[in-house]
């Protein structure tokens, strides 16, 4: 049965920490510019560039992505996600929440017979060649995963993969263990499947990347290995409709976005560090880093000129990074906000035995849990930074299960697009990452791409 996350942001607020948010500055002038940003959000949606917000709601999708992911799961035992960016983070986040981190390691009774999964998103040959090396081309199935289908570094293992695959299958066959996500009409890989009658998945236009892991891209990894696409979806929704209200108090996303804006633009606080405590949930930051980065990150005209805006997200996992990156959060510069993700019931009891009873040190943890002590070094940490005048909050999660991460998700895009309207960027769009894309189709020779001069190194600066 899902339950409802909460979001805890005491710890952002004045007196609780120095330079917090006023109760009295919360309901006032930053209450009136939620309501002056969620008109924005709600303009954009009417005008369809919102897609993901009905994501939850796609039930024929769904059907489809169920059907293909019952058919493949009876046929192969790996199944590979090529996908970059958006395109694979949010699978990973999926499946490492959902199937734990060593499902590729269980036996197939313990999996139930579903696949192994891996995603695939740097083109790195070493990497590569050590997965397929390790594979059995019958009985693997390529997801390739590309909305324009021009993507270089998905497109280049799709074609060595294709290659792979047909020196070891009968050509006729080799489209079987392929399964293209794209644009529903346009791009390569929709002229390729049409040409070769490759099955294909859509992504809805109106969905980028970054915002896709509740469409097919996300779906059908996680249902091709037997993730509960309902329960996702259903506290996708649940948060979607928590949501559906201008007033800043009753709305998660808008919270979050507010006093993050806030601790940005008034404060300094341009760091956001998303630390889970939980192993499982550590592909999340990552994903979220890429979100709130591409999303928030932009050039804004300002008198004519462009102006670098947007925070700076930094993903962490505790209690590792209490002894990596907490020493610089408590004393370092006052240039972060820490979101904490706690996890109420960890999944397995793991009991500590009673030892030692002469050595103090040791002694005081018998009779607890390992998911006791991870619990308590968060609220320890949480109250730590409060302590140093650190601002900080916290997403409590029942556990982690499908609801409680489709309910996180949506609320970490809401929020996204929220800020963006704050910051007065497009959060859909990613200009900044084009003349990057120009300069390696002209490097590569791909035509009709200009070949960029590229500055040979200065001998005085090399050493």
């Amino acid at each position: 049965m899902m339950e409802r996350i909460r979001f805890d942001f005491g710890n952002l607020m004045a007196p609780n920490v120095d330079g917090g948010v006023d109760a009295a500055v919360l309901d006032g002038p930053l209450a009136e510019h939620f309501r002056e940003a969620y008109a924005v959000v709600s303009a954009r949606r009417a005008q369809g560039d919102l897609g993901f917000l009905d994501l939850p709601y796609a039930t024929e999708t769904v059907s489809g992505v169920l059907e293909l992911a019952d058919g493949f799961a009876q046929w192969f035992e790996d199944v590979v996600v090529l996908g970059i960016g958006g395109s694979g983070l949010g699978a990973t986040a999926l499946k490492e929440a959902l199937l734990g981190p060593f499902w590729n390691a269980m036996s197939d009774e313990e999996r139930d017979h579903f696949p192994r999964l891996h995603v695939v998103d740097n083109p790195d040959p070493h990497t590569f060649r050590m997965l397929l090396d390790r594979l059995e081309p019958g009985r693997t199935l390529f997801n390739v995963v590309s909305k324009s289908g021009a993507t270089a570094e998905t497109m280049s293992q799709y074609l060595v993969a294709r290659a792979w695959i047909e020196a070891a299958v009968d050509e006729e066959k080799a489209r079987g263990h392929f399964l293209f996500t794209t644009d529903p009409t346009h791009g390569v890989l929709r002229q390729i499947g049409d040409a070769e009658g490759v099955p294909m998945l859509p992504v809805p236009p109106n969905v980028g990347g970054r915002f896709s892991v509740l469409s097919p891209v996300g779906l059908f990894p996680a249902a091709v290995c037997g993730v509960a696409l309902d329960e996702l979806l259903a506290g996708a929704a649940d948060m979607e409709q928590r949501c559906q209200t201008d007033e800043l108090r009753s709305n998660p996303a808008g919270v979050l976005a507010t006093v993050l804006h806030q601790a940005d633009v008034s404060a300094g606080r341009s760091i956001h560090v998303l630390m889970p405590y939980a192993d499982r949930l550590r592909p999340v930051a990552l994903w979220f880093q890429q979100l709130w980065a591409e999303s928030l990150g932009k050039a804004v005209r300002v008198s004519g000129e462009a102006q670098p805006t947007g925070p700076t997200p930094l993903a962490a996992l505790g209690a590792t990074d209490q002894h990596s990156l907490l020493q610089l959060l408590m004393e370092g510069p006052h240039d972060k906000v820490v979101l904490f993700v706690d996890v109420e019931e960890s999944g397995a009891h793991v009991e500590i035995p009673s030892r030692h009873p002469g050595i103090p040190a040791l002694a005081y943890l018998g009779g607890h849990s390992m998911g006791h002590l991870l619990r308590t070094e968060r609220a320890a940490t949480a109250e730590a930074l409060r302590r140093e005048g650190r601002p900080n909050a916290t997403f409590h999660l029942p556990r982690v299960g499908e609801g409680e991460l489709g309910q996180l998700l949506m609320l970490l895009q809401i929020a996204t697009v929220y800020a963006g309207a704050m910051y007065g960027v497009d959060p859909l769009d990613q200009p900044g990452v084009e003349l990057s894309k120009r300069l390696t189709y002209g490097l590569m020779g791909r035509e009709g791409s200009e070949v960029p001069e590229i500055p040979e190194p200065d001998a005085r600066w090399v050493l």
